[in-house]
């Protein structure tokens, strides 16, 4: 319990205080012949709070002249005021300003984010100041919210919550792009890697605890330069026993992200600063996003053979994709995804069953021996931002498997596959990329604004 001052939303959410201590950080300052206005923030709200500063004497006048945007500031015994006519239901005045506003940090004459409003990119090149400004600090305690309602959806449905290691010996998707520790041939005697995915540990967990899922950094080495990847991001993760069918994991995901989705419309007024940059989407059509994500009750599945279908037909009969024709055994393209979501479903869809060629080696074969029983999550805008299967959970299957890949030639997923041979179970799950999420809900289009210190594989500005 913190005890001696209020925060902004403490004091928005609370009834009238007869005399108030806040702290926090000058947004603004408006000085008018008798009277001063000071916009004070403190990163808890997107609100801010006026603070009513009477100029009574020459005194006073030359103290406010000693206030700046961006100072650090603690103000003392300000006076609630109740202002029902104004957008702010109540002000704070300050009594006498010489002794109840004290200066806790100060500000340099070229401090950059004053009162104007500021675009993304300027404030990309400030990393140590951007989370000051009211959208982007608005953006972190967004994702704060996404991830804490994360956490009670999984509690409601019986899962453990976990933590996978983040150095390992193995690829879980068997995609090359690992991140090697320095020196890690010291690591108990052979090379050692930054995890790509906590998958393969979670189905070992989900063995002994049927259900349970993970919220931690993945890291990839890929050299993709776009505005949706990350080297560094974090991923929710989620495996569970007794899956035998990829509707029950498509379901599970859209209740979770439905549940996420209402929580967040829910308090809207909180979470979505009333200012946007022009580069992000606006207000009123974040808010339409939330009520059309929430009133579709079952989002679109087709399987990745129709999808290839109705892309061939857009490419072929009406506007060809510029970089990638869409072929039966090849990835989905992000410019396929981005078009399927956003133009032919204008919706989330589930794009199932993809050729076993393009998905991981744990992948649960179908009956047809070409597809897996996999699923991606497309939104608009964005492209994937969910991927999950039920996995193999037959020994030979899966050795098959990996030995026709040409893995496991050092024996690194030995105990992988030996799960299947001591007490297997039917298994499932998901990972969530939880940047890509954020950005999606949140209106921006620019993962690296989701993440407060972005390492990306060009553009990365260290701290």
């Amino acid at each position: 319990m913190f005890r001696g001052y209020h925060t902004i939303r403490a004091l928005y959410d609370s009834g009238p205080q007869k005399f108030v201590d806040v702290n926090g950080w000058i947004q603004s300052i408006r000085q008018l012949k008798r009277i001063a206005f000071i916009d004070l923030r403190d990163g808890t709200s997107t609100k801010s709070l006026k603070i009513a500063v009477p100029l009574c004497d020459q005194s006073l006048i030359e103290s406010v002249k000693n206030l700046k945007t961006g100072q650090c500031v603690s103000i003392s015994q300000a006076q609630w005021v109740p202002t029902p006519q104004r957008e702010q239901p109540f002000e704070l005045k300050v009594g006498d300003a010489l002794k109840d506003i004290q200066i806790l940090g100060n500000v340099t004459s070229q401090y950059p984010l004053q009162k104007k409003s500021h675009s993304l990119s300027f404030l990309r090149t400030l990393p140590h100041l951007k989370h000051r400004s009211n959208y982007l600090g608005s953006l972190l305690r967004f994702r704060s919210h996404v991830e804490n309602t994360f956490i009670q959806f999984f509690a409601q449905n019986e899962f453990t919550k976990v933590t996978p290691p983040l150095i390992t010996s193995s690829d879980c998707e068997g995609g090359g792009e690992l991140f090697k520790v320095d020196g890690s041939n010291d690591y108990f005697g052979r090379s050692a890697y930054l995890t790509v995915s906590a998958q393969l540990h979670l189905e070992a967990l989900s063995l002994a605890l049927n259900r349970c899922y993970t919220l931690s950094p993945s890291f990839r080495a890929e050299k993709s330069d776009t505005n949706r990847h990350l080297c560094e991001f974090w991923m929710l993760e989620a495996e569970w026993c007794f899956v035998r069918d990829v509707n029950e994991l498509t379901h599970f995901t859209q209740n979770l992200l439905k549940s996420v989705i209402k929580s967040c419309y829910d308090n809207r007024n909180e979470l979505i600063p009333q200012i946007i940059p022009q580069e992000s989407d606006q207000v009123s059509t974040i808010i339409q996003r939330w009520e059309n994500l929430l009133k579709n009750d079952n989002w679109p599945s087709i399987t990745y053979t129709e999808a290839i279908k109705i892309l061939r037909e857009q490419h072929s009969n009406v506007k060809p994709f510029p970089n990638y024709e869409p072929q039966w055994g090849l990835a989905l393209q992000s410019e396929h995804e981005k078009w399927l979501a956003g133009e032919y479903f204008q919706s989330p869809v589930f794009v199932t069953d993809y050729p076993k060629d393009c998905k991981a080696f744990y992948m649960k074969h179908n009956d047809d021996g070409q597809t897996v029983a996999c699923f991606d999550l497309l939104v608009p805008g964005m492209g994937e931002i969910v991927g999950g299967s039920v996995r193999e959970d037959d020994y030979i299957k899966l050795v098959t498997e990996m030995d026709r890949r040409q893995m496991n030639h050092n024996g690194d997923l030995d105990w992988y596959a030996a799960l299947r041979q001591e007490g297997s179970a039917p298994h499932g799950g998901f990972g969530l990329g939880v940047e890509r999420l954020v950005s999606y809900l949140y209106g921006n289009h620019n993962i690296r604004d989701a993440i407060p210190f972005h390492r990306a594989a060009t553009g990365t500005i260290e701290l």
